[in-house]
Order: structure tokens, then C-alpha cells, then sequence
């Protein structure tokens, strides 16, 4: 169903229009209700009687005027209940290709690439560090540093000021370590050696 604006259809849309469907046939009903009162006429009886006449134990005016409302109305129904179905077939094709790429992310992320790039290794590590500490290893291969991921790493200055902000904080890292993913705990401090860390990393050529 074609949205003003050519907007895509939202759940908000398929309320609206079921809302209107309840509307139209709230008023059938009382259309149908008003035809039952006059003497039970329905969409068919004659309206005149055996001589030819028109009846006069009924309203005739009120009769057409609800015969013709009831067709005016069944006519907006079924129309309304075509843009109804359409407008949930919409939904229904939209929902499936989310969960299309959702599954193809999850499959994707488990094969360890789309945001799993490494941007930078580790190639020293001094022992009784805080980098030693945390279980960080030579030729980790760093995948986030903190708030540093492949998508924002320019240069090693990245992951210095990350490093300088985070003194006695812990750290998130995450490494590809033999092809898995590692998650690595590591706090910056003060320490018998030099800098805050004790390791070494340098940019990976891509």
C-alpha cells in the first residue's frame, strides 16, 4: 500500500486502518439494526404493497436511506479490507528481511569478520605488567581497544589518549587470539616499569 509520501507502512498504519474497518462496520450494523425496527425490511423486501403503493406501515425515506448507506458502506469495506491485507503483507515481507540480515550479521560475526577486524598487534609483553597481568599475549591481534575499533583507529595516538583517560580504570579489549575471539580485562596503571601498560603495539598492515 502506497504511503503518502511514498513512507513504508508501519504498524501504526495497519492500527489505523482496522480502526476504520470497526468504524464501518459498527455502522452496517445500525444500518441493519434501523431496517430490522421498520418492520423488519431487509435489503430486498418491496417497499411497495399487492396494489402497487408505496408501503405506509414504514419510513420509506429512512428504508432507502439505509439500503443505500449499508452498499455505500460494504463497498469502503471491502475496499478498506484490501488495503488492510496489503498493508500486513507489507509488514510480513519486511519483518522476513530483517531476520534475513540479522541472521546473515549473526553468521557473519561468527565467522569472526564483519566488525571482528583487527586493527593493530601486540609484539611485546613485559612480564609482571599490567598488560602481562590481564592475560594480553604476543601477537594478539586487537579488535577493540576501549572505544577504538577498526572504524575509527587512524593512528597508535588512538589507543595513547584511550590508555591516559583510563588510569585505574578497567579497560575492555577484545583480541583474536588462534582464531577466537578473547575478551581481556585490562586497567592502566603506574607500575615498577614504563608507561601505563608494559606491552608493545604496532599498527597492522592491511
Amino acid at each position: 500500500m502506497a504511503q503518502p509520501g511514498g513512507r513504508a507502512v508501519t504498524v501504526s498504519d495497519v492500527q489505523q486502518l482496522v480502526k476504520r474497518k470497526d468504524e464501518i462496520e459498527a455502522q452496517i450494523k445500525a444500518y441493519y439494526e434501523l431496517l430490522e425496527d421498520q418492520k423488519g425490511v431487509g435489503m430486498n423486501e418491496p417497499l411497495v404493497d399487492a396494489e402497487g403503493f408505496p408501503r405506509d406501515d414504514i419510513d420509506l425515506y429512512q428504508v432507502r436511506t439505509a439500503r443505500h448507506n449499508i452498499i455505500c458502506l460494504q463497498n469502503d469495506h471491502k475496499a478498506l479490507m484490501k488495503q488492510v491485507e496489503e498493508a500486513l503483507h507489507q509488514l510480513h515481507a519486511r519483518e522476513k528481511e530483517k531476520q534475513a540480515r540479522d541472521e546473515a550479521e549473526a553468521r557473519a560475526e561468527a565467522l569472526g569478520q564483519g566488525l571482528a577486524r583487527a586493527f593493530a598487534r601486540v609484539n611485546a609483553v613485559t612480564p609482571g605488567s599490567p598488560a602481562s597481568i590481564s592475560g594480553l599475549q604476543v601477537d594478539d591481534e586487537i579488535v577493540e581497544f576501549g572505544s577504538v575499533n577498526v572504524n575509527n583507529f587512524q593512528n597508535l595516538q588512538n589507543i595513547a589518549t584511550v590508555v591516559q583517560h583510563s588510569e585505574g580504570r578497567p579497560l575492555s579489549v577484545t583480541v583474536m587470539r588462534g582464531g577466537k575471539k578473547v575478551h581481556v580485562g585490562l586497567t592502566p596503571k603506574r607500575w615498577s616499569g614504563k608507561g601505563l601498560l608494559g606491552c608493545n603495539i604496532i599498527p597492522l598492515q592491511r
